[in-house]
């Protein structure tokens, strides 16, 4: 099997049947290869992890770009993308979480994780938030502004269980963002 196709299994193991402490040994019987395939491929569990993570984050940029290519007000495409990722975030949040632990104490199996968590999802939001009408000049910081307050509410999520309450958290920054165009 390849790299890419290993790496597809994984993710759609892991959305069926969450993380858990799952050993390397017991994912390669789950998708169907043995635990020295993914050694070979990614290193270790953690390296197989972190490319998990990374391929949520980009799915997830993806469906961002999909959705902002829509003919939908602005704010009906952060409410969908919002309720999206959170649906992902109940699967993926708590390895996120931990490995973005691991990549602030520079661990060796989340060095290529570490760019794509802050800086990749920039780029296309400073875009939305100028397509929104807020300044060029400001953008860049409310697209990091964002990026954190909704981290944020996606952690309180999955440390509280509290939809209702970081829904209606996520619906007052969306406002805030809009009051300041």
């Amino acid at each position: 099997m390849s790299r890419d196709s290993l790496l597809t299994d994984a993710v759609e193991h892991f959305a069926k049947n969450g993380i858990g402490d799952a050993s390397l040994r017991s994912i390669a019987t789950s998708i169907g290869t043995s635990h020295r395939m993914l050694i070979y491929h990614f290193g270790s569990r953690e390296g197989l992890l972190a490319e998990v993570v990374r391929t949520v984050e980009a799915q997830q940029r993806d469906l961002l770009s999909a959705l902002s290519a829509k003919d939908l007000p602005l704010e009906e495409q952060a409410e969908q993308f919002w309720r999206l990722v959170t649906e992902a975030a109940l699967i993926y949040g708590p390895l996120f979480f931990e490995l973005s632990a691991h990549a602030m104490q520079n661990l060796p199996h989340t060095e290529a994780l570490k760019a794509d968590l802050i800086n990749v999802w920039l780029p296309p939001l400073t875009e939305i938030c100028i397509r929104a009408g807020l300044p060029p000049d400001e953008a860049p910081a409310y697209a990091r502004l964002g990026l954190a307050a909704s981290r944020g509410l996606l952690f309180d999520l999955l440390l509280t269980g509290d939809r209702q309450g970081v829904d209606e958290a996520s619906a007052l920054l969306n406002r805030l963002f809009t009051l300041a165009r």
